[in-house]
């Protein structure tokens, strides 16, 4: 095989070289001066991308903190919920699809919930979040992108709602934040998480949050797990810390991949992901496949993932065939998870993939179709991709 192995799964994702070679530096301590200057590397970068994560170059935030986890998303996911309430308090968690029902069965751990469910790939209905949400919620929570089902949901308008009953909200941004607008200012969100290995293109085993200006009024570490004290962590992180052994070549793998959006920019950032998301989405349709999640006026397809049906021959039973020919062609994609499986395929163009990369993914696809007994219009699919990368 003459090609590179290519991630395009939703991760982790591919890292530049800078990035792996930074991990393979000799060991410090991660009590010394020289893991501090990494740390604040890291946070400098992840506090740029948190509060200027828009189209325009706009801020989106100011006056926050961005915190970094020895652990992956679920740890934030955790770590903000459970600092924000008491085993009395009542949460509201919106779900449609996996993600967001791990945000409700992290919460069900630490108080009480009231889940607002859709079917998977489901748009979410506002006025049924509006009629869940009352002054006695303390919290909410949703998922920006859910990495299950490629549904960009709308988190603008149920920040609204949080806010017009002074719950505090927590938004899943772990495959937006880094690749896609995310306005935490404007979207009322307290606390907003992303991941490592998504679209910041860092290595895995590493998480960030964002607890907004003002929110620290509200966070209590010692209702938390003690490995998920935000105020612990908030305190060392003023020292370029953090509070237990840190995964120092993590850190390093991430200070160079915040490093590297910043060289790029958001805003450039933001437009390619959107123009890459389009021409894979476009291009699948030109092979005769249909996009998996449903929209409505509140919902988008994803910026940053792909989720699309798996057609009949590749379908079900058959679907272990497309994916070992994809495999066999060097280049890794998604199935769908739990009761998903065999019923769609997912594709990523998170983090630094170029076009030619996802031109590949697309002519991969579609020989693997062709080899499983499926006809899609290859050539058609990969015209009709390069026509969207020239927009």
């Amino acid at each position: 095989m003459d090609d590179e192995f290519l991630l395009l799964n939703p991760g982790p994702v591919p890292m530049s070289p800078d990035a792996r070679e930074a991990m393979s530096e000799p060991m410090v301590s991660h009590r010394s001066a020289a893991f501090e200057a990494v740390y604040e590397r890291a946070q400098d970068g992840l506090e740029y991308v948190f509060e200027q994560s828009s189209l325009d170059g706009e801020r989106t935030a100011s006056g926050g903190e961005a915190l970094i986890l020895n652990g992956t998303a679920t740890m934030g996911m955790e770590a903000a919920v459970a600092n924000l309430v008491d085993a009395d308090d009542e949460l509201v968690a919106v779900v449609n699809g996996k993600f967001g029902r791990r945000f409700k069965r992290i919460a069900e751990r630490h108080c009480t919930v009231t889940a607002v469910e859709f079917e998977w790939g489901a748009p979410i209905d506002v006025g049924a979040v509006a009629d869940a949400v009352s002054d006695e919620t303390a919290v909410v929570t949703v998922v920006h992108n859910e990495t299950s089902t490629g549904l960009l949901n709308p988190v603008e308008e149920i920040g609204e709602i949080a806010a017009d009953h002074d719950a505090r909200f927590v938004v899943d941004g772990v495959t937006s934040i880094g690749g896609d607008t995310f306005r935490i200012d404007d979207w009322e969100v307290d606390i907003a998480i992303t991941d490592g290995q998504k679209a910041l293109a860092a290595p895995p085993g590493v998480a960030a949050l964002y607890v907004a200006d003002g929110v620290d009024a509200h966070v209590d570490g010692e209702s938390a797990p003690f490995y998920e004290d935000l105020d612990w962590h908030s305190r060392k992180a003023s020292q370029h810390q953090t509070p237990f052994t840190s995964a120092v070549p993590l850190f390093r793998g991430l200070a160079v991949a915040v490093e590297e959006i910043e060289t790029e920019g958001i805003p450039d950032r933001i437009a390619r992901h959107r123009r890459q998301s389009t021409a894979f989405r476009e291009a699948m349709w030109a092979m005769g496949l249909e996009s998996f999640p449903e929209l409505n006026d509140a919902t988008a397809y994803s910026n940053t993932l792909t989720a699309i049906e798996l057609p009949e021959g590749a379908r079900d039973d058959d679907s272990e065939a497309f994916f070992d020919a994809v495999a066999d062609r060097g280049v890794s994609i998604s199935g769908g998870q739990a009761h998903l499986g065999g019923e769609i395929f997912r594709v990523s163009n998170m983090g630094n993939i170029t076009d030619e990369q996802l031109l590949r993914g697309i002519r991969t696809i579609g020989e693997a179709f062709d080899a499983v007994g499926v006809d899609v219009a290859v050539p058609d699919a990969v015209e009709t991709a390069r026509e969207a990368l020239d927009r």
